[in-house]
C-alpha cells in the first residue's frame, strides 16, 4: 500500500508541473526581454475587398468639401461600410475629383501620402490633410475561449494576444501550445500552427493579426477525454477496472 501511495504522489506531482508549464504564456520570456520591434511585421497592406474611410481636409474647410463623401455625424459601422471606398478587383478606389487611385499592397499611411501628393502636385488643395482608415477589419476566434465569435476592430495594428483578449482569453481547457491560425493573403489561404508559451512568437510575422484572420484554440487532451472516450459510462467502467487491476498487482507483489 505504501508503494501505491508513493506512486500516486509522484504521478500527481508530475502532472501538476506539466499543467503549469502548459498554461503559462511566454514562459521563456527572459530570452526575449528587450527585442527591437520590427515595424514591417505589423504592416497591414490594403487588399482587394477592403473598405476604406477617407477624410480629406485643408486649411480652408470649404475647399475640401468636393473631395469628400457627405457622411452623417457619428456614423455607425454598418453605414461606414456601405458608404466607404471599396477596393475593387483591380485594386483601385474611385475618389471624387481625383478619380481612380491604386490602393492595393499599400499600407494606410502610404495611401495617405499618395493622395496628399496628388492633391499638391495637381494644385487641388494647399497643405492637405488625409486620413485613411479601414472600416471592415475583422477576425474570428473559435474553440476553447470564453467568448468565441467574429470581432471588428479599427486599429491599424492588432496583436495575437489582443485578439484573444477580445474573446475573453482561453478557457482552462485551451491548448496554449496548439493554436491554429488561418490567413488569406493575395488569393492564397495558409494554415499556421502557433504556441503561446514560446516567446519567439513575439518576433513572428504571425504575431500581428491581419484582416479576416481565423484563430482556432484547440482543446487539451483532458478536455477531449472528458467529451469522448472517458466520458461514456462503459469507458469509465473499463478505466476503473484497469486501475483496480494495477492496484491488486502492486499489493500482491
Amino acid at each position: 500500500m505504501k508503494h501505491l501511495t508513493y506512486a500516486l504522489l509522484i504521478v500527481l506531482c508530475i502532472s501538476s508541473c506539466s499543467t503549469k508549464r502548459q498554461l503559462v504564456y511566454l514562459r521563456d520570456h527572459k530570452k526575449n526581454l528587450q527585442n527591437t520591434i520590427d515595424l514591417t511585421l505589423s504592416e497591414n497592406k490594403i487588399e482587394v475587398g477592403d473598405i476604406l474611410k477617407i477624410d480629406i481636409q485643408s486649411l480652408v474647410p470649404e475647399a475640401a468639401i468636393p473631395y469628400n463623401k457627405n457622411f452623417q455625424p457619428n456614423p455607425n459601422v454598418q453605414f461606414l461600410q456601405l458608404e466607404g471606398y471599396l477596393v475593387n478587383k483591380y485594386g483601385t478606389i474611385n475618389l471624387p475629383v481625383l478619380g481612380k487611385i491604386n490602393a492595393v499592397n499599400r499600407t494606410l499611411s502610404e495611401l495617405e501620402n499618395v493622395i496628399s501628393q496628388l492633391l499638391l502636385s495637381e494644385n487641388h488643395l494647399t497643405n492637405p490633410s488625409v486620413i485613411v482608415r479601414r472600416v471592415n477589419s475583422k477576425f474570428t476566434v473559435l474553440g476553447e475561449v470564453t467568448s468565441p465569435g467574429t470581432f471588428s476592430y479599427f486599429d491599424e495594428t492588432l496583436t495575437l494576444f489582443q485578439a484573444l483578449g477580445y474573446a475573453s482569453d482561453l478557457t482552462i481547457a485551451g491548448k496554449r501550445k496548439d493554436i491554429t491560425l488561418i490567413r488569406e493573403s493575395n488569393g492564397k489561404r495558409n494554415v499556421y500552427k502557433l504556441s503561446l508559451t514560446d516567446s519567439d512568437i513575439l518576433k513572428s510575422k504571425l504575431y500581428h493579426i491581419k484582416n479576416n484572420d481565423i484563430i482556432i484554440v484547440n482543446p487539451s487532451f483532458a478536455k477531449v477525454k472528458s467529451a469522448g472516450f472517458l466520458g461514456s459510462p462503459s469507458s469509465i467502467a473499463s478505466f476503473t477496472s484497469l486501475i483496480l487491476s494495477i492496484t491488486l498487482l502492486i499489493l500482491n507483489r
